[in-house]
């Protein structure tokens, strides 16, 4: 007997795992010792040395990579040949679905659906073969087709899960600049929406139903029909037309420009708090290769960050950008163009300072500058028109240092900036954008 089994023992004494574990299992093999014979007990030895080798091994490989501690159970189970072939099949999808929720990526949550005018096809008439419906679809709407792999089709299919006939809420950005004489009738419905946007998918493939497979990804492509489109800032009384190109943001952004990475931060934040024109600006503490950012190269990728803070903010007027390289030249020769003073409360925020220390040494204590609630606004000479006139404040924000005390400050103050402040404490430019902006918004609400 000895010569069969020190062949398959000699190994297992001569690893410190397997002779730590042997410890362990000796009172085992007693056991199976008194309650059959010597022989057979001593065969089923490496069976069990085999299997502690595969334990041992597996328990090193799992923990050693980046699994979900369920998955690591489940396959250490499954390892040991403890369970049935359907309670193995139940880990197993347990440890999957685990894992995949584990190592999942954000999901971009879109309270509208977007879409650029050039996506619109044009019209057509919804196919239905219901008699319920046949009324309601014979009127023609203009419609959307998007790919397979647009972040607008996954959204659809692995967060709504969206079936042929339900409804959603989509709208067609819309912009000033873009629409020009040659063509306008390309931009016709720019700057509406609609909360009646018909889901219809178009299978691709092996794929056969007209709805997301089983793991949530898209059968194919997307059609939206976009019914019932009207302007988001109409009255009853009003043209939607008109209306919708006529109305801006009471609030417009001075920036000085931040870190490449903050401002693509800043920019869905900015889209998503309304603002009517964006200046990103130059100062003394902003450094010149901040101009050198992607941002700026690939203009449509500063459009994506806008557009997607409008689909969250369910909006679709675009800011206006404007990049400044220079900020005294715009100060002095554009600022009144973009701004007059006699439409614009013109604001500058700086943090709050207890004291300044001149040059010989003596101390000033300046007067507390102004909170956003006591800015003042321009008035009207006509009553009438200043009923109907809507507040409307241009705000300028600094880089992290604030702004160059006293030179750029001096600037602003000589252009009609009120100064004003949050405190005492130094904020990071999303963080004051963000506060400001807030606050700007409440202030022209209750004046209106």
């Amino acid at each position: 007997m000895s010569k069969l089994q020190a062949p398959s023992l000699l190994p297992f004494y001569s690893c410190k795992n397997r002779t730590n574990t042997l410890a362990l299992i000796l009172p085992f093999i007693i056991f199976m010792s008194l309650h059959s014979s010597m022989t057979s007990a001593w065969s089923n030895i490496p069976k069990i040395i085999n299997t502690i080798d595969r334990s041992l091994v597996l328990k090193k490989t799992l923990t050693s990579s980046k699994l979900h501690p369920s998955s690591i159970h489940a396959t250490r189970i499954l390892s040991l040949g403890v369970v049935s072939s359907r309670q193995q099949s139940l880990f197993c999808h347990h440890a999957t679905t685990q894992q995949r929720q584990f190592h999942s990526s954000s999901a971009l949550y879109l309270n509208r659906f977007l879409f650029d005018p050039c996506e619109v096809e044009g019209l057509i008439k919804p196919n239905n073969n219901d008699d319920e419906c046949n009324e309601e679809n014979s009127t023609t709407a203009p419609y959307v087709t998007l790919p397979k792999n647009d972040y607008r089709t996954v959204h659809a299919a692995k967060i709504l899960n969206v079936h042929n006939g339900d409804t959603i809420r989509a709208g067609i950005v819309g912009e000033d600049d873009l629409i020009s004489n040659d063509d306008a009738s390309s931009y016709q419905n720019s700057g509406l929406i609609t909360d009646e946007a018909v889901i219809e998918w178009l299978p691709e493939g092996k794929i056969k139903k007209a709805e997301p497979t089983k793991n949530g990804d898209p059968p194919g492509s997307l059609r939206v029909l976009l019914h019932s489109l009207t302007s988001p800032y109409a009255t009853p009384s009003d043209d939607t037309a008109s209306s919708s190109s006529s109305y801006s943001q009471p609030v417009s952004l001075i920036l000085a420009l931040p870190r490449p990475l903050q401002l693509g931060r800043i920019l869905p934040m900015v889209a998503q708090l309304g603002v009517d024109h964006l200046v990103l600006t130059s100062a003394q503490k902003v450094p010149k290769d901040y101009f050198g950012s992607h941002l700026f190269r690939k203009p449509n990728e500063l459009r994506r960050h806008l557009i997607e803070g409008l689909c969250q903010a369910g909006d679709v007027k675009i800011p206006k950008v404007t990049v400044v390289r220079r900020l005294k030249p715009f100060l002095e020769d554009d600022l009144d163009s973009m701004f007059p003073l006699d439409e614009y409360a013109r604001v500058i925020a700086h943090p709050q300072r207890e004291k300044i220390v001149l040059e010989n040494g003596e101390t000033i204590i300046p007067a507390p500058p102004l909170r956003m609630r006591d800015v003042v606004f321009p008035e009207s000479s006509n009553t009438e028109q200043e009923q109907h006139q809507q507040p409307r404040i241009v705000l300028a924000v600094g880089p992290e240092g604030g702004w160059a005390e006293d030179y750029e400050l001096n600037m602003f103050q000589k252009c009609g900036f009120q100064q004003i402040t949050l405190g005492k404490r130094v904020l990071r430019s999303d963080v004051a954008v963000v506060s400001l902006l807030s606050l700007a918004h409440d202030v022209c609400a209750a004046r209106q």
